[in-house]
């Protein structure tokens, strides 16, 4: 199985930790953000691993490397100066991600969470599912609901999406049509978010879902790494 790290962000909100040093890189807990996830990956069997990239790019490769001493194979796609978002990112790796069009994890390079990765389906039922999580103080309306199993735009409790997810290439079937008019998206590559196509798929009931209760956290801010850290440490 394959996975993507979204890690193309240009970390704005994070400066001045992110003049020299991608979010991605930076540490938590004594080691980089990415390399938590990292180290999930391979322990869950995933082999192959591609990094979006974009804002410093060249300091993934330098720190990380080839990804062997994880047991895992990187590759990085360079995305240029402005990044694709998430439906242009893992559109523009879809090649590599899904050969066969086989399922594939990908995962937000900014955010921390003891969530077992061994409990994502490996060939979910529909053509994505999604980790929820209880809505934190800075998006306290949350992104999706959870029905069932099943994972809705509306209703019921309203959860926010931790980042994590498994894919089908067929999310990206008809995509343009989806997207529609907007900024990006008839670019080569185009760049796009991926939501849209998420709440399409919504729709046709094919996304299911899971509510994982146990600690996240998406590294927005200079005082949420601190504290990350400070937690992690002891």
């Amino acid at each position: 199985m394959r996975a993507l790290v979204f890690a193309a962000g240009l970390g704005e909100r994070m400066r001045p930790l992110t003049l020299t040093t991608p979010k991605p890189l930076l540490e938590a807990g004594g080691k980089p953000l990415i390399v938590w996830h990292l180290e999930k990956l391979a322990a869950i069997g995933v082999d192959e691993v591609i990094v979006n990239t974009s804002w410093l790019a060249p300091k993934f490769p330098e720190l990380l490397g080839d990804g062997s001493r994880w047991g895992l194979r990187l590759r990085y796609t360079y995305e240029g100066l402005t990044p694709l978002e998430t439906g242009g990112g893992m559109w523009n790796a879809l090649g590599d991600l899904s050969p066969g069009s086989a399922p594939f994890i990908a995962v937000n390079g900014d955010i921390w969470t003891d969530y077992d990765f061994a409990r994502l389906p490996r060939e979910p039922a529909g053509l994505a599912h999604l980790v929820l999580v209880d809505n934190p103080a800075h998006n306290p309306g949350g992104d999706f609901a959870l029905d069932g199993g099943l994972v809705r735009s509306e209703g019921g409790q309203r959860l926010t999406f931790s980042g994590i997810g498994v894919y089908r290439a067929g999310l990206f079937d008809g995509w343009p049509s989806i997207i529609g008019v907007t900024p990006g998206a008839a670019e080569t590559p185009p760049r796009f978010k991926l939501a849209p196509l998420l709440r399409a798929a919504m729709q046709a009931d094919a996304v299911s879902g899971e509510h994982h209760r146990g600690a996240w956290t998406d590294v927005g801010t200079p005082e949420r790494l601190q504290a990350l850290d400070a937690s992690l440490r002891g």
